[in-house]
């Protein structure tokens, strides 16, 4: 059976998606899917064992000039991908009319959220086969459900399994390290950098080693302020997507904020804490083994307001002691 799966980004979005590919792969042996998804999330399909080939596409880029997109021959190519392959299926797992337009350039049945279960009503339409899967519950698990709704199998009650090798994506470090990852897009989620200081401080005076990734300009300077006199921590050098995953892989460790990297940690299994003010972890925090999630307390917190600062009541004592715990429970299984 070959399947095309539509889930373009986020990159928790994505990420979110691979544990539906590993249940429909236990369950319909011999299944492939083709995933479309934006170019700069490429990568992480090719990851999972069922995906047979990834057709990457730039939504993100193409709108902000549509007719060099046209010009150019990219779009025409684009649709010469998704016609190339008799598919079984095709499931749009992301529910916007982004990606139910897609789906009008591939022939076979369509498979997504009814209008009560999508983010965006009307993309249930583009559908031939719409399913209700609950709001009330976390995203990934949303996802498992509709797969298995699809795909027709039961839906299983095990944990999540991203299917991600992470001994595969290590490299192989000489001393532990602890990876901090503090970047994000809104305002309002940056945890204040005062404390990532105190913090990478109080963990370098421990003897870990730390270290801090960077996606642009901002970050790099944010970063090597962190960093600057600190023992232990080192700012590392510019990473694309895969390098990023091999030092996750490889930590001990992370603290992270609402980003999508933070994500990815717990798809690699790796031991986080997770920080969390003006969003709440319940539809859509990292999921898995391992995953501590602290929300702020303040008057702002858990508003999804992008701009005002809310991290009161998350300091650092709390998440150094948090983290602490963590590595001790880590090193006693």
């Amino acid at each position: 059976m070959r399947v095309l799966l539509i889930k373009t980004s986020s990159l928790g979005d994505v990420i979110h998606s691979l544990p539906a590919l590993t249940d429909a792969a236990r369950a319909i042996p011999g299944i492939q899917f083709d995933w479309v998804v934006e170019e700069g999330f490429a990568e992480i399909p090719a990851w999972h064992p069922a995906v047979a080939r990834v057709i990457p596409v730039a939504i993100r880029r193409w709108r902000k000039n549509l007719w060099q997109t046209f010009k150019s021959g990219e779009w025409q190519r684009f649709k010469r991908r998704l016609g190339e392959t008799q598919y079984d299926l095709v499931i749009d797992a992301q529910g916007l009319l982004k990606s139910a337009w897609l789906t009008c350039y591939v022939k076979a049945p369509v498979a997504g959220l009814d209008r009560d279960s999508a983010r965006e009503p009307l993309a249930s339409r583009f559908y031939n086969r719409a399913y209700t899967v609950p709001r009330e519950q976390h995203a990934l698990e949303r996802v498992r459900q509709l797969f298995a709704q699809a795909l027709d199998y039961p839906l299983p009650d095990t944990a999540a399994d991203y299917g991600l090798n992470r001994a595969q994506l290590a490299d192989g470090a000489a001393q532990p390290y602890l990876l901090f990852l503090h970047g994000t897009t809104w305002p309002s989620k940056h945890w204040p950098e005062a404390n990532w200081r105190a913090l990478a401080e109080q963990m370098s005076e421990q003897g870990w080693a730390i270290r801090l990734p960077w996606g642009n300009a901002v970050e790099k300077e944010r970063a090597e302020r962190i960093a600057a006199g600190v023992e232990h921590a080192a700012v590392l050098p510019k990473l694309n997507l895969a390098g990023v995953a091999k030092v996750i892989a490889g930590a001990s460790a992370c603290v992270a904020v609402d980003t999508g990297l933070g994500h990815l940690a717990a798809a690699l299994d790796v031991p986080s804490i997770s920080l969390y003010g003006p969003t709440l972890p319940g539809r859509v925090g990292a999921y898995g083994r391992s995953q501590v999630h602290l929300c702020a307390s303040g008057p702002n917190a858990g508003l999804g307001d992008r701009h005002k600062p809310c991290f009161d009541g998350l300091d650092v004592e709390r998440v150094a002691t948090q983290l602490q715990a963590l590595l001790l429970a880590e090193e006693t299984v």
